[in-house]
């Protein structure tokens, strides 16, 4: 992992999966934390509930197009970075995203190294400044990454430093699945090199202190690893 990525959270809004994975797998690689949105309305959520210090956005989404969505963050005095990526590469296209919330503006093919790169600017430019709430939101579950302080529908949990770094990863990345090798890079910080059971016991402890308090909400991906999402209706 590289020490200038960690802790920098990236969001990849692209309706095209192979895209959007092929673009996360790309900066997982180099260190970042990443979420991916398909839709402009998860990205606007994703944004509140991920707090990104960057956003690779597509133009051409399915419910609304990138400029919209820039446009939009911009009403609610988000301040997030953004590089728009897309196939469309007319000036006006150009102009338009840099004048409206963009930092800077790619054209499809790309190059993964030059994105990295752009972004790793960008980042450094406006110094990656934190959100101004520390707070990580996933359903009931409210993480303060100042305090540290843990809760669930409003009662407070009681974590061990480990259960909390793991917690923090799969709060950082909801919804997606995190192989066991992702987990025990992050949260044993690559120091790790026992029996991977280890993994697999902490997740049984997490597990049953965030279900005294409500539904499942760590899933476990059989023959993958683990990924935090929202109980079945």
């Amino acid at each position: 992992m590289s020490e200038s990525s960690a802790d920098y959270r990236v969001l990849v809004v692209d309706d095209e999966p192979s895209i959007a994975e092929l673009i996360t797998m790309a900066l997982r690689f180099e260190g970042f934390l990443v979420q991916s949105a398909g839709t402009g309305r998860d990205a606007l959520s994703a944004v509140a509930s991920f707090k990104p210090h960057l956003m690779v956005l597509d133009v051409m989404l399915p419910d609304m197009e990138g400029f919209e969505v820039a446009s939009r963050l911009g009403a609610q005095r988000a301040s997030v970075p953004i590089i728009f990526l897309t196939a469309r590469d007319a000036t006006e296209d150009k102009v338009r995203g840099l004048t409206g919330g963009g930092d800077d503006y790619m054209t499809k093919p790309f190059s993964l190294e030059e994105l990295v790169a752009r972004i790793r600017t960008i980042l450094r430019r406006t110094g990656a400044a934190a959100p101004q709430s520390s707070c990580l939101t996933f359903e009931d579950v409210e993480l303060d990454e100042d305090t540290r302080e843990v809760t669930r529908a409003g009662a407070q949990i009681e974590l061990t430093a480990t259960e909390y770094r793991l917690l923090r990863y799969l709060m950082l990345n909801p919804r997606s699945v995190l192989t066991r090798a992702q987990l025990l890079d992050h949260v044993w910080n690559y120091d790790f090199g026992g029996d991977g059971r280890v993994l697999e016991t902490y997740v049984s402890y997490l597990r049953k202190k965030l279900d005294a308090h409500g539904p499942p909400l760590i899933k476990t991906v059989r023959g993958v690893g683990y990924a935090l999402r929202a109980p079945r209706a």
